[in-house]
């Protein structure tokens, strides 16, 4: 089966979801999120979508088996046909172990693995900078998207605006320290196999979507 398959990593705040958005649209396929798939699935009703949501109403973790499991029949779909954005997974050896006998299973071959790597301090900057209109919801940021006129939002007019809880440096640093410690022993391993490739994400949409494409190129 041929088609073009990447696992896209990044830490929260790092553009990611962003990059894979462009590719899915530029590349004509899917960008597959087990977040966005264990809620799909648990809405639809699906045998893995009711399992899940018993495991999960009692407290517990939905196992790496179950994920797989998951995965499979999304990798089924007709938009994967071309094929797929894995975003954010997987995040142990065990569970790379586990995609790697599914793709041999559905005669797919991973071909990159993308990391968009922040510097924690930018990311702080870029995630706790941030806040939003409350009437309409438009976005701003204290340093890099400022509303035109103080204190008033550029769409609605409206003055009220609101920051999210966990938009705080303590949050978003705690969050970062799972990122990596997540991710530290994936990335070797994905060397190791001469899969991944480090993009800069410090840098604009533009120039990031213009790394990545280069790095699929090759």
């Amino acid at each position: 089966m041929k088609g073009v398959h990447i696992i896209l990593m990044g830490p929260p705040g790092g553009g990611k979801g962003t990059q894979a958005k462009i590719l899915q649209d530029r590349y004509n396929i899917a960008q597959l999120s087990t977040g966005d798939m264990l809620r799909a699935a648990v809405k639809s009703k699906t045998a893995v979508g009711l399992e899940a949501q018993t495991i999960m109403e009692t407290g517990r973790l939905v196992s790496d088996d179950l994920v797989m499991r998951m995965i499979s029949e999304r990798m089924k779909w007709e938009d994967c046909s071309k094929g797929f954005i894995l975003d954010g997974f997987p995040r142990t050896i065990v569970q790379a172990e586990m995609l790697e006998n599914l793709l041999a299973e559905q005669q797919r071959i991973l071909d990159k693995v993308i990391e968009v790597r922040v510097p924690d301090d930018m990311l702080v900057q870029r995630i706790a900078g941030r806040f939003s209109c409350a009437q309409c919801g438009a976005g701003y940021h204290d340093v890099f998207q400022r509303p035109r006129v103080e204190g008033v939002c550029d769409f609605c007019g409206s003055t009220r605006f609101t920051r999210r809880a966990d938009d705080n440096e303590k949050t978003v640093r705690s969050r970062l320290q799972d990122y990596h410690a997540q991710t530290a022993p994936i990335l070797p391993y994905y060397a190791s196999k001469g899969l991944l490739r480090i993009i800069d994400g410090s840098l604009s949409i533009e120039d990031v979507t213009e790394q990545i494409e280069k790095t699929m190129a090759v």
